[in-house]
């Protein structure tokens, strides 16, 4: 297929969380907000002069700093945060939204937070309580924590404009952005898709990474050309398949997957798509803050969530989009020692493989795994293991595909 304009800008503008769009931002006046989780709501932390910046740390190498603060038994992607604000690699951040959703994240905002790693003033980090369940207090206790810890220091320190109109203005620029990434998302329902997944995964990437109001004009131009783009005339890949699992930001581990034949078609993890770039509907009678509370509340899909009706809607949406995306298998993987994808990753790939009839490799994996040939041999043999279904299939139908 011919390469698509922007793509090399984009892969460069994720080489370094400080990048150009963000240092851009900041000339403009923006105050740079960084946060970690779906649980923090991403649209309010562009409300006003402020943009939101989910945090990675890319190229990580030796994380024994953090790892003498935190332990080698703490999931790598939290102890790479941590690392990197030692060097210094988030001093241009004016406060890190945190949720204590997870123990070891937490672990890691403390940390940043009580050895006062970054100094700028009016720097803060919340620590917001985010409910386990759905049940009529939970959006009035999210609502509440999140105004006490995190949009009340941005009005105080910053002068953040947090009105009704400020988060209904920064709906709609968040909606914008997410009508474009699901466009280009379906697109990977095709038989012979016009995009790859290590692609998708670098817009959607960018879309979370870099301030929405300065990457928007390339994501729209991106879809144009994606809309009479010729896919190539013989399929590059051997096996379609969903992903999905915890914090996946690093392109190169797609890449790596794709690189062994299968098609990502679906992505279901934290820095994914689905969910993160749903448009948020807003009526005009409600308070914005709570239907934007309420939305990610009922939209999340975190292992976190151990009540029925949550497990359900994970297990129900994965069976669901890899029937609706033509996929042959799901790969569910999981951060190394992440204690929620641990318990989800053992159990729903039993679900997936036993109940639903649905092919599927579970595997953990290091934050960086560009270099495993581990992963490597097992998708190899994944992608095999399906070849063989489907011409096992061929033969039962009297060698009709």
């Amino acid at each position: 297929m011919k390469d698509l304009k922007h793509l090399i800008y984009f892969e460069s503008l994720l080489n370094d969380a400080h990048n150009e769009l963000v240092r851009k931002a900041q000339k403009d006046g923006k105050r740079i907000i960084g946060y970690t989780c779906y649980h923090m709501p991403e649209v309010l932390l562009n409300a006003g002069n402020c943009v939101s910046i989910r945090i990675r740390a890319p190229k990580t190498g030796s994380m024994d700093i953090a790892t003498y603060y935190m332990s080698n038994y703490v999931c790598e992607y939290c102890r790479a945060m941590l690392e990197r604000a030692v060097e210094g690699g988030y001093n241009f951040l004016d406060g890190i939204a945190g949720v204590d959703a997870c123990a070891q994240m937490n672990r890691c905002m403390e940390n940043i937070e009580l050895q006062k790693l970054i100094k700028n003033e009016g720097f803060f980090v919340s620590h917001v309580d985010v409910p386990y369940k759905l049940d009529p207090g939970a959006v009035p206790h999210y609502m509440e924590q999140i105004t006490l810890k995190v949009l009340n220091p941005l009005h105080k320190n910053y002068g953040v404009d947090i009105s009704d109109k400020s988060f209904r203005e920064a709906v709609r620029v968040h909606n914008e952005v997410c009508k474009i990434i699901t466009e280009i998302g379906h697109m990977r329902k095709e038989d012979n898709p016009r995009i790859t997944g290590y692609e998708f995964h670098i817009l959607n990437l960018v879309s979370y990474c870099c301030p929405k109001y300065l990457i928007v004009d390339a994501l729209r131009e991106t879809l144009e050309e994606l809309k009479t783009r010729e896919p190539d005339r013989e399929k590059k890949f051997r096996a379609r398949v969903v992903l999905i699992g915890s914090e996946i930001d690093d392109p190169d581990f797609t890449k790596l997957l794709e690189e062994c034949g299968a098609l990502i078609v679906m992505d279901r993890f934290c820095f994914g798509s689905t969910p993160g770039r749903e448009e948020i509907v807003l009526n005009d009678n409600e308070d914005a803050l709570e239907q934007i509370c309420a939305h990610y509340l009922k939209t999340s899909m975190c292992p976190r969530y151990m009540s029925k009706e949550k497990m359900d809607q994970r297990w129900n949406f994965a069976a669901d989009t890899f029937k609706e995306y033509g996929a042959e298998g799901i790969i569910y993987e999981q951060m190394k020692f992440c204690d929620y994808w641990g318990y989800e990753r053992a159990l729903a790939s039993h679900i997936m493989s036993d109940e639903h009839g649905i092919p599927t490799l579970s595997i953990d994996r290091p934050y960086m795994s560009r270099s495993s040939g581990q992963l490597r041999t097992r998708f190899q043999a994944f992608v095999e293991s399906l070849e063989i279904k489907k011409i096992d299939k061929m033969h039962k139908a009297g060698g009709r595909a």
